[in-house]
């Protein structure tokens, strides 16, 4: 075991005892504490809940006893007393549910008999028994909104004031989420409702103020014993698989007139505070044990100075000689191996530098020789025919002058052809010496490789073996940053060679694509094809299959790409074709644009 893990081991010993023994001394006292503070919250919560739930009964028989003294119920009731037709006041209830704020409103014969519902459009004509709780406080009814569904409301019963042979109004408001929300539950602490509208108990029938709750199994318990207790009961849910925290459940019996239970209230609160409470003793804790944190800071701070500072100076340096600059030195502040790694490294990159300088005096050496190899050789075929047109016209001054004009002026043309054959063989190597900076527009690429068709179209079909031309281009715009010129170029340089590769006829396929986020653009020929090694040494500059080729267009096109950031790929087997595969940087936001 080395120095730094025994001092380590021995920091981290006393921090685990010191924290141990404090928080061991104080949790008992406050875990008696955090429980009668928690009694205390969750019956003020309780208390609050009732009261909020009263208030809430109390605005319903307010609201409904307003409705009561509306005029319109009021002359209904007069018209209704007076012999009038039940019928004329079917939708009159859904008419005043809104205006009043009422989910739930009926009016309601002396019989008991449904003049018009709200909730139940079609429930007039039936019974409603509600009607005997007339001037009692709010109350608790299931309600039914048709054959199949029903809702458990609050629900208030007036007559109309004033009128003989009243009609009743019973108005209410439902149990919903909504209802939830209203009741503004504290910061930790959750609302549940559970109607009990089934015999068992249904997962379906638990709500909160966000809507049904994922984990009702988790209260069923609770609810079962409230629902068959008819008490008001507590329970403490530990936390459960999928990280869910721990609560202390109160169940609250919602009862109906018959002492029934219709729902249950459910007031779920949060165990955080037990957390925070922990957290504290933890402060304790460290405050107790701050002195040996605080050497144990020092003792770090003094192993990172003699170990960690040079290691991570070695790790800089080495990041310095990766990305390119490789006179950077490491200072040398030691003898011990860190000092003998630092002095390693210097002897190491002096080293890099030393070969990095014959590595590029030797390629600058191998690149002339290179060039004046390939000068010679594209010099050398022109100049032979050059020296025997002189010789012959120096052999013909010797003749007569008619034989001397006839070679004079064959001679001048040979002359001439040729001369003209050395400036475009210069030309070319002049072109690729000082390739142009793109000058970059944002163009479509169909439109360019649209001109590029329009331009050898017609030659392709002028051969003595003519050339079959494919297009795949999509309907969608294909927008690219490039050079229009130098993009023409390199893409007709393509179409030559595809050209050549053919010279028996064949077919010419140019197609484009959108691939991911870049633009793909193909170009493939059905010639012979490509051995591996002639794929490798493709773009190789005055490297060429070709008799009279100088080697630099496919090195051309290559140099294009990369000046608009893109790449190009070659894909051939022999006597299958070739695919020369060019992918360009799309222009952002093309997709969004064309959604537009």
């Amino acid at each position: 075991m080395t120095l730094r893990q025994k001092i380590l081991l021995m920091f981290s010993l006393t921090v685990i005892l010191a924290v141990t023994a404090v928080a061991w001394t104080v949790s008992l006292r406050i875990e008696s504490l955090f429980q009668t503070i928690d009694r205390e919250r969750t019956t003020g919560l309780v208390n609050q809940f009732l009261r909020e739930y009263q208030r809430r009964g109390n605005e319903v028989s307010q609201d409904v006893e307003r409705l009561a003294k509306d005029e319109r119920i009021t002359r209904a009731a007069y018209d209704l007393g007076h012999g009038g037709d039940a019928a004329f006041y079917v939708t009159e209830a859904g008419d005043l549910a809104p205006e009043y704020q009422l989910d739930y409103v009926e009016l309601v014969q002396p019989d008991g008999t449904v003049i018009s519902s709200a909730q139940w459009p079609a429930h007039f004509g039936y019974k409603e028994a509600a009607i005997a709780k007339s001037g009692a406080p709010s109350f608790l009814k299931e309600e039914r909104l048709d054959q199949d569904r029903s809702e458990t409301g609050l629900f208030a019963v007036r007559t109309v004031p004033g009128v003989e042979s009243s009609i009743y109004i019973v108005g209410g408001e439902r149990l919903d989420r909504a209802f939830l929300s209203d009741l503004s539950p504290p910061v930790g602490s959750t609302l549940y409702l559970y109607r009990n509208a089934t015999n068992a108990f249904d997962g379906s029938n638990l709500i909160s103020a966000e809507g049904p709750v994922s984990e009702s199994a988790r209260y069923q318990d609770i609810i079962n014993r409230t629902l068959t207790s008819g008490v008001q009961s507590s329970v403490l849910l530990t936390g459960m698989g999928g990280g869910a925290e721990s609560l202390n459940v109160t169940a609250i019996p919602l009862k109906d007139r018959d002492s029934s239970v219709m729902a249950v209230l459910l007031v779920a609160s949060s165990r955080k505070e037990l957390t925070q409470a922990l957290e504290h003793i933890r402060n304790l804790a460290y405050g107790v044990t701050a002195a040996g944190i605080l050497f144990a800071i020092l003792v770090s701070l003094w192993i990172a100075a003699r170990v960690s500072r040079p290691v991570e100076q070695l790790a800089q340096a080495a990041r310095d000689v990766s990305s390119g600059d490789w006179d950077v030195r490491v200072a040398i502040n030691s003898k011990d191996e860190i000092g003998e790694l630092a002095r390693a490294f210097n002897q190491m990159t002096k080293e890099l530098v030393s070969q990095r300088d014959r590595l590029v005096q030797s390629e600058r050496v191998a690149a002339w020789r290179e060039l004046a190899r390939r000068l010679a050789h594209e010099l050398k075929n022109p100049l032979f025919p050059l020296q025997l047109t002189v010789e012959n016209m120096i052999r013909a001054r010797t003749m007569s002058p008619e034989i001397f004009d006839e070679v004079f002026t064959e001679g001048s043309a040979a002359l001439t052809a040729e001369i003209a054959n050395l400036k475009t063989i210069i030309a070319r190597f002049s072109d690729f010496s000082k390739m142009p900076k793109p000058q970059v527009t944002e163009v479509d690429m169909r439109d360019v490789l649209k001109r590029v068709i329009r331009f050898y179209e017609p030659t392709l079909q002028q051969r003595e073996h003519p050339i079959s031309l494919t297009t795949r281009l999509p309907s969608e715009e294909l927008l690219v940053s490039v050079d229009l010129d130098l993009m023409h170029r390199a893409l007709s340089n393509l179409v030559l060679n595809a050209m050549d590769a053919m010279p028996e006829g064949g077919t010419l396929t140019i197609s484009a694509t959108r691939h991911e986020a870049n633009i793909r653009t193909v170009v493939a020929d059905s010639g012979m094809g490509m051995t591996a090694e002639e794929r490798e040494r493709l773009f190789t500059p005055y490297y060429t299959t070709k008799v009279e080729g100088t080697g630099l267009g496919l090195a051309i096109v290559q140099s294009v790409i990369a000046d608009h950031h893109g790449a190009i790929a070659v894909e051939s087997t022999p006597g299958n074709g070739t695919a020369f595969i060019i992918d360009l940087p799309g222009v952002p936001g093309n997709g969004d644009r064309r959604e537009r």
